[in-house]
């Protein structure tokens, strides 16, 4: 019995939420037909308390009574009624309904306490900017830091890869993830952080097929992110970001280690430095770990690794199957390139180069 039921149960692969505008009577009828048809759907309507501290942090100066607070907002409001105020937005993979204020109120509120380490005229500059990452691992946390920054006003994700129950050990999500896409389980996070920020997902990762349409559908990348194992892939999406002119930014999760190649500053800058080694791209393809260990040591310097990183490579394909990652090391790596992308997109940094932030050494 158990498993016939299991059996009728297909994970949805939705990521995108739903938007519904009460004002327009076609969205307020199909609202009204998906919560009767659903009645388990979860509501939360705190449109008031959005409202409130809307009006609080437009009026710095001054400590509102609660009679202000109401008088003000009823002025906003301006006759709209408030359940038909903003939009409310539904989340199909969770079954939530989520009342927001519009996306200036909301974009407006979420970087308000932003201020002043990123100005209002950054934040707008920020907001049209276009982002894409490749791996999920160190890339999840990259890509939730630039969200929860609002450093991009569009993301876009790729890798092949399903969760696993190994990769929680740096992968924030839970267990009824198990078995999901990556780049799902990243785009739902996100959605659920800012549902006003664009998503594109690449559930096959990054292919020749699709690089294309990753760098440059809809719009050039402004900086690209790359954070995967494969080392054809790896060489290829340089190559494609040179020739387009746009910042590569990696992240090593070990020492701390971030690598900056300013393609669109030095449109002839060698790809990784020079350190690329002279390869056949195809024989690249489905190489095991321990295969790609001689040609990711010169490109990634691995002779610079940390010893427990270096003993572990070692131990690939003996004692362990892959090299090891740690969620602190994650959480830097996305705190690292975040921190360098918002730079780069705000003409703050111009370098290329290794920068580490080891804390072994900074911390003894």
């Amino acid at each position: 019995m158990i498993q016939d039921y299991l059996r009728q149960q297909v994970e949805s692969k939705d990521y995108q939420p739903v938007f519904y505008d009460l004002k327009n009577a076609q969205d307020l009828h199909t609202f009204e037909a998906l919560l009767k048809s659903r009645p388990y759907i979860r509501i939360n309507d705190e449109i008031y308390s959005q409202l409130r501290e809307l009006m609080k942090i437009r009026n710095p100066t001054k400590r509102l009574t609660a009679a202000e607070y109401d008088e003000k907002v009823q002025a906003y409001l301006d006759g709209v009624e408030i359940e038909k105020f903003g939009v409310w937005v539904y989340y199909p993979w969770n079954n939530q309904v989520v009342h927001l204020v519009n996306e200036a109120d909301f974009i407006e509120l979420r970087t308000s306490r932003n201020q002043h380490k990123i100005t209002a005229a950054e934040i707008a500059v920020l907001s049209k900017k276009k982002i894409g990452i490749v791996g999920l691992s160190v890339g999840q946390s990259i890509a939730l830091t630039l969200v929860m920054e609002r450093l991009c006003g569009e993301l876009r994700l790729a890798d092949f890869d399903r969760l696993e129950l190994t990769n929680m050990n740096r992968i924030r999500c839970g267990v009824h993830n198990l078995q999901v896409p990556k780049v799902v389980i990243a785009a739902r996070e996100i959605a659920e952080l800012d549902p006003f920020i664009k998503v594109k997902i690449y559930e096959d990762g990054m292919t020749e097929a699709n690089m294309d349409d990753f760098f440059t559908a809809g719009g050039v990348l402004d900086i690209f992110i790359e954070e995967c194992d494969g080392v054809d892939i790896k060489i290829l999406s340089r190559i494609k970001a040179k020739e387009l002119k746009i910042p590569v930014v990696m992240e090593m999760n070990d020492r701390g280690m971030i690598d900056i190649e300013r393609f669109d500053l030095e449109p002839e800058r060698p790809l990784m430095h020079g350190l690329i080694p002279e390869v056949d791209i195809p024989t690249l393809r489905g190489l095991t770990d321990a295969e790609k260990l001689p040609i990711f040591s010169p490109m990634l310097a691995l002779d610079n690794a940390s010893a427990r990183m270096k003993f572990s490579l070692g131990e690939i394909g003996k004692t362990i199957t892959t090299w090891p990652q740690l969620a602190s090391s994650v959480v830097l790596g996305g705190a690292l390139v975040a921190d360098t992308c918002r730079r780069i997109a705000l003409d703050q940094f111009k370098n290329s180069g290794r920068y580490y932030v080891d804390f072994e050494q900074l911390i003894v």
